[in-house]
């Protein structure tokens, strides 16, 4: 089943336009679908290639010579991670046919991974990033399913709960014991430990000496183990809002694992109903909201604002040099504390959003809204138009 994602066009656009377009995100999130259905209508002739694929793979013992001989073809290479050498003879091929629509590469690493392999591509190459689905790509699917089973397209639209939570611990699982190989000095128990421990913690500020303690390693592990799982796309860190209005700011980040249902798989929930009585709820609901503000607005600027004396608010987003505040609340009739207030204040924001699980939407105050997933949404896209 095809569901088509907000930003299809704009990946076309981009393939139609630049040499080579990479397309990142985390594994099973919907890219070789995407770019398959792409490329099923695209007007030249075209060549798929998986580098997970013995055959694939095969093909490429002399990349050079292979390629060569597809000039005229919109080449597609999937998992580019797997064979990064392969960049050099990129460039050297782009520059020789001087054209867009080459190569479209697809890879489950960063940005940030990939561009150690590819600077020799500068100028050539277009990064656009995948995410799992978001709410707006789900019509008439209950939010409680968008809770329990998150957006990987194969734990949602799995035909039973039973069937999804066995697909996230699948995922996790192979995850951990396969796709983590080809990066250096790690040791997947500890890595299941470690994602466990920040499951448990989801949407908290991160302590590494604490984690460090429990896992038995030293706080640079952990440190690199969570930059290992952010650079993968398992987990989210956001930095805190620092402004100049001389108050003591929490300095620490906070991190969440970026998928809903992998959150419960972690946390071994089957259910909403389960979901609903655990103390994690509220933190998954916080896992919703921010994955689909990073899906949605992947160039705006996320982070926290929360000060040692209380004040927070969970989210300050930047679009286009406007600040806007949100506070999410897993509540169908949401209060703002002492501290929200105060934060709001010491923030001073275009306006605030308090986003709820909930088709509802009402003025709470002057400046503050609350608005469900899809409105917030809706009006944010006013800040960007």
């Amino acid at each position: 089943m095809f569901l088509p994602r907000i930003n299809g066009q704009d990946i076309l656009d981009a393939i139609r336009h630049f040499p080579v377009t990479a397309i990142i995100g985390p594994r099973q999130c919907g890219k070789s679908t995407l770019v398959k259905h792409l490329m099923a209508d695209y007007p030249s002739e075209t060549l798929y290639l998986d580098l997970e694929r013995p055959s694939d793979l095969e093909k490429l013992n002399d990349a050079e010579w292979f390629l060569s001989n597809q000039k005229d073809k919109l080449i597609c290479i999937d998992e580019i991670q797997r064979k990064p050498e392969l960049f050099p003879l990129l460039r050297s091929l782009v520059d020789e046919w001087n054209k867009p629509s080459c190569f479209v590469v697809l890879g489950s690493a960063s940005r940030d991974l990939l561009m150690q392999s590819s600077e020799s591509l500068a100028g050539r190459i277009i990064y656009k990033q995948l995410t799992p689905l978001l709410w707006s790509e789900l019509p008439d699917i209950p939010i409680e399913k968008y809770f329990e089973r998150g957006g990987f397209p194969r734990s949602m639209l799995a035909i039973s709960d039973r069937v999804s939570f066995e697909w996230l611990n699948s995922f996790i699982a192979t995850f951990l014991e396969r796709d983590l190989l080809q990066w250096v000095n790690f040791t997947p128990a500890t890595m299941r430990r470690l994602w466990q421990m920040l499951a448990h913690v989801n949407g908290q500020t991160v302590n590494y000496s604490t984690l460090g303690n429990s896992l038995g390693v030293s706080n640079q592990t952990v440190k690199n183990y969570i930059d290992l799982l952010k650079s993968t796309y398992m987990v989210d860190v956001v930095e805190p809002y620092i402004s100049n209005m001389g108050k003591r700011l929490v300095k620490a980040p906070k991190v969440y694992i970026s998928d809903s249902g992998i959150v419960s798989a972690l946390l071994s929930i089957r259910s909403f109903e389960e979901l609903s009585g655990h103390p994690a709820f509220g933190a998954i609901w916080e896992t919703i909201v921010l994955a689909n503000l990073r899906g949605t607005f992947p160039e705006a600027e996320i982070c926290f604002y929360r000060t040692a004396g209380g004040a927070e608010i969970d989210f300050v987003i930047q679009l286009n040099r406007q600040i806007i505040a949100i506070e999410c609340k897993a509540s169908y009739s949401p209060t703002l504390s002492k501290g929200n207030h105060i934060a709001i204040k010491d923030i001073q924001p275009k306006h605030t959003f308090v986003v709820i699980p909930s088709s509802e939407s009402w003025a709470m105050s002057k400046g503050i809204e609350v608005v469900s997933l899809s409105v917030l949404i809706k009006n944010l896209n006013k800040y960007v138009d």
